[in-house]
């Protein structure tokens, strides 16, 4: 381990001059990873298509190259998946990310080709290292071992010399020997398919290792803890776990759940850090100590474009390059990776909070939002409202989701309704709603109008679910554990009404 821990310091250090030349050359930096792209690409079918050849400069590929959703290029992947090569990216693709989204049922598989792997998610592993250990020169985390929960992949029914799986699967089945001997489980458990077994291995197999970080989603993660600690007796996890130091977590807004986790970790000064990723690359990571924000990660084989969110359903939308983005105004995002996502709009909004170096915030999703009376309610106003509503009332969530209730459903006014699964449960329910309401204005000037004299909206109606009520539902639904999210917000009462019917 002391070997390892000289050469990471060594690595890391190198590493972060090369972070800060992206943070201090930001627009030279994504120009020549878009000639990388092209270059790369421009004797793939889908290069050919559009002529990448003769693309000198973004305005070109812009005006030349369409904008794509999934639903676009999944023509090309289906192939892909088929064992045809050189379609939309030049090197072999023989892993595909198997994601649910978050917009429907139906399940995407997102081609990872070894540049991904290398360039992107490997290389963001080691950069979470890197600027914790530039943040916490005295740490000890590589004297333990890293704890995450792996997804699940399988043989592709299509071809058999490729594999479909959660991408947090087909990075760990590809760790190189030294990563795999810093972390635990041991990988054929981490991989395992049948979720409750696997947490339970997990945490049979771990108790008595030295686990120094975690890593993964905080809604399953908690899941892990409770069971860690029903298992050993103990009350808090640093009695299991005394050299524990860090919780990196992504996947979903971590606010809600920050007391619950220092709670049961029981260290006051336990350090959490968030990422921003998710099947089709990582984007972000939470490079200070004091703040909620991402640093843009943009050396990773992305190249972004964004959409100002008022142009969005537009027919032409406008789309603008990072030079010309404006600090706090919404974003949908589009990326261009080294896998052979094209224009690709990957569903999520964001804002800047700063340029030079360029810091975001995920602000939601261009299809997870509520919308039912001109509201244009994001999931970033429903977690700070349900953020304050817990502080007031003592409170503190697991998991919660919400949709409109329409102005034609039993002739009466319109408004939303909540779902909502505490670990602890408001100390006053009442209070609980109206903090959320008020918040909701507070942070939403559209909602708050909707809202005036109960005009449009009136008062959130709020389920309070009973314990696993949400993890019931969603095994009911075959969605358990990888990389299964809830679906925060919806402009339908589809998941509402399954989960509310599965009580």
């Amino acid at each position: 381990m002391e070997i390892l821990s000289t050469a990471f310091n060594w690595f890391s250090k190198r590493r972060m001059h090369q972070i800060e030349h992206f943070m201090t050359h930001p627009i030279d930096v994504q120009q020549n990873l878009f000639k990388d792209l092209i270059s790369s690409a421009k004797n793939t079918e889908w290069g050919k298509k559009y002529d990448y050849q003769s693309i000198n400069n973004i305005e070109q590929f812009a005006d030349r190259v369409p904008i794509s959703t999934y639903e676009d290029l999944s023509p090309y992947i289906e192939r892909m998946m088929k064992g045809e090569q050189n379609i939309l990216w030049s090197s072999k693709i023989s892993e595909f990310s198997k994601s649910s989204g978050t917009t429907n049922q139906r399940s995407k598989f997102i081609p990872v080709s070894k540049e991904a792997l290398e360039d992107c998610h490997y290389k963001a592993g080691k950069d979470l290292i890197s600027i914790y250990l530039d943040n916490h020169p005295n740490t000890k985390i590589m004297f333990g071992k890293s704890l995450g929960i792996g997804g699940t992949y399988q043989k592709n029914d299509l071809n058999n010399e490729s594999i479909l799986g959660d991408v947090s699967a087909i990075i760990m089945k590809n760790l190189p020997f030294w990563a795999e001997f810093m972390r635990a489980p041991e990988i054929k458990v981490a991989l395992m398919d049948e979720w409750e077994s696997k947490i339970e291995l997990i945490a049979g197999t771990t108790i008595d290792k030295n686990i120094t970080s975690i890593a993964g989603v905080p809604t399953w993660t908690l899941i892990l803890i409770e069971r860690i600690l029903e298992m050993t007796g103990k009350k808090t996890l640093i009695e299991v776990w005394p050299n524990l130091e860090v919780f990196w977590h992504g996947a979903v807004a971590f606010g809600p759940y920050r007391k619950t986790f220092k709670k049961l970790i029981g260290k006051d000064d336990i350090n959490f850090t968030d990422v921003y990723n998710a099947s089709e690359g990582f984007f972000g990571i939470q490079d200070t100590t004091n703040d909620d924000e991402f640093l843009l990660l943009l050396d990773y084989g992305v190249y972004y474009e964004f959409i100002p969110m008022d142009e969005f359903d537009k027919e032409k939308a406008e789309v603008i390059q990072l030079a010309d983005v404006e600090i706090g105004k919404n974003y949908a995002l589009l990326i261009t990776t080294n896998a052979g996502l094209w224009r690709y709009q990957i569903g999520d909004t964001i804002r800047f909070t700063s340029k030079f170096p360029y810091r975001i915030k995920i602000s939601g999703r261009t299809k997870h939002f509520i919308n039912a009376f001109g509201e244009e309610v994001v999931i970033e106003n429903a977690e700070a409202a349900i953020k304050a509503a817990c502080a007031i009332t003592n409170a503190e969530v697991r998991n919660f989701t919400a949709a409109p209730v329409y102005l034609e459903q039993g002739g009466k006014k319109g408004g939303h309704e909540w779902a909502i699964e505490f670990k602890h449960t408001p100390n006053n329910k009442d209070l609980f709603i109206q903090t959320l309401d008020e918040t909701l204005r507070k942070v939403n000037s559209d909602y708050d109008a909707k809202r005036y004299k109960d005009i449009a909206i009136i008062t959130p109606v709020v389920h309070f679910l009973e314990p696993r009520s949400f993890y019931n539902w969603m095994k009911k639904r075959g969605k358990l554990g990888g990389q299964n999210k809830v679906p925060r917000l919806a402009n339908h009462r589809e998941y509402l009404e399954s989960l509310l019917s599965s009580i």
